[in-house]
């Protein structure tokens, strides 16, 4: 009789051999090294007043931020080396906030403003394959030209119009990220929850509420404007507001911007000007703005705020820093505040902030900000003058030397590490 049983065996035990162990257990990841990058263009008004500043004395932009820190760049009219009996103009980028190891890639362009597309670009991304990012190692590190083009040259270029140079810089800050595969996935649409909101609102169906605002009425849902601000909560259901109520009027609101409001309850969007006055908007997007924080707040729909907040960062210009700096104090935005304080206390700005209509109304509606302008003013010139210091131990400084007409060929470079090497481009 067989032996069925040890038949079995000898055929598993066949299997489990002639299997190829480990196919199962295969998997795979990737690092990708990516550059975060952003732009800022320098605008040199007056070139010939910045003459005769001295070797070493420099011009500095604002300062912008990419990946995470804040840069500037500086301009040397007279050159930054005295060897150079200021022959030739300087052009640095700095790092200017705190910062170990930063790896970034940099490119200068001098903007050729007659608009023929004759810029010269000097570009490090260009020399990436060769030489990798520069490293920054810390606040003050600077990459740059010691002689970027020579002065007799540039005076009698078209980069030089109306007493005016224009300098765009461009910032890659490496970033490095693990990326591990998804087995599976599937596309899921935008939300449009929004959009459906938006319509619900349009065709007025089911409106339980009507707000009179100035001349206008609006109707709306009593239920969704509770679910969205904690003050309509209260007023509709809370213990003592009035469920039956049918009838609201708004007296601290303009009725644009009331109607901007509720574009927002409904659809977690901000709206923009012609949306909520048509084709012939009475204001700036900035101002509307301006009052629609202000209406955030009082109905604290903190998203909204902070939504204007954002915008109001992005707008501001010296005609408009002071309005916006009151208002980023009336209403108890810290961060708005800060941005604005650093803004106006600019050496490059704070002329044109004080003779704007805004700074006006900034001293007699929030007298208190121009103590706070003035410290920031103070700790702006404290941080330039550390940051100077540090320049001018030469020990972060990257200088490139370039030829006499600012041009291509064979340029020199000083490593931190005070090799020399000679570069092609």
């Amino acid at each position: 009789m067989p032996n069925h049983k040890s038949s079995r065996g000898a055929q598993l035990g066949e299997a489990m051999s002639n299997s190829k162990p480990g196919v199962d257990q295969e998997s795979c990841s990737r690092s990708i090294s990516e550059t975060v990058n952003g732009s800022h263009r320098f605008t040199i008004k007056g070139y010939s007043l910045a003459k005769g500043m001295g070797a070493g004395k420099y011009i500095m932009s604002d300062t912008f931020t990419v990946g995470g820190y804040d840069w500037a760049i500086y301009f040397y009219p007279d050159g930054k080396n005295p060897e150079d009996s200021s022959t030739y103009v300087s052009v640095f980028i700095a790092l200017v906030s705190e910062g170990t190891d930063v790896r970034a890639l940099f490119e200068l362009t001098l903007v050729d403003q007659t608009k023929s597309g004759k810029d010269k670009v000097h570009s490090h991304f260009d020399r990436a394959l060769e030489s990798g990012p520069y490293t920054l190692k810390y606040r003050g590190s600077m990459w740059g030209y010691k002689r970027f083009f020579k002065r007799s040259a540039l005076e009698t270029s078209e980069f030089l119009r109306d007493d005016c140079l224009v300098l765009n810089c461009t910032v890659g800050v490496v970033r490095t990220r693990l990326e591990r595969p998804k087995q599976f996935s599937i596309t899921v649409p935008s939300s449009d929850m929004g959009r459906d909101l938006k319509d619900f609102l349009d065709s007025e169906a089911g409106c339980d509420i009507v707000f009179q605002v100035g001349d206008e009425l609006f109707k709306a849902h009593k239920l969704i404007l509770a679910a969205r601000s904690p003050v309509f909560r209260a007023q509709f259901f809370g213990l003592v507001g009035d469920c039956s109520i049918d009838k609201v009027v708004v007296k601290d609101v303009e009725p644009f911007i009331f109607k901007a409001m509720l574009l927002f309850i409904y659809t977690d969007k901000l709206p923009n000007v012609h949306e909520v006055m048509g084709s012939s908007p009475l204001c700036t997007f900035t101002v509307m703005v301006q009052h629609l924080l202000a209406a955030a707040d009082l109905y604290n729909l903190e998203r909204l705020k902070v939504l204007c907040e954002s915008k109001l960062c992005e707008e501001i210009t010296t005609e408009t820093v002071a309005t916006t700096l009151a208002l980023a104090e009336q209403h108890h935005c810290p961060q708005l505040k800060a941005v604005c304080l650093k803004f106006a206390a600019n050496p490059a700005n704070l002329g044109a902030v004080m003779q704007s209509d805004g700074y006006k109304h900034l001293e007699e509606s929030c007298p208190s900000m121009l103590l706070e302008l003035l410290e920031t003013f103070a700790a702006v010139d404290e941080s330039s003058s550390l940051l100077s210091s540090r320049k001018r131990s030469g020990s972060s400084i990257y200088g490139l030397d370039l030829p006499a007409d600012g041009g291509g060929a064979v340029a020199e470079s000083a490593n931190p590490n005070g090799r020399r090497v000679r570069r092609r481009y």
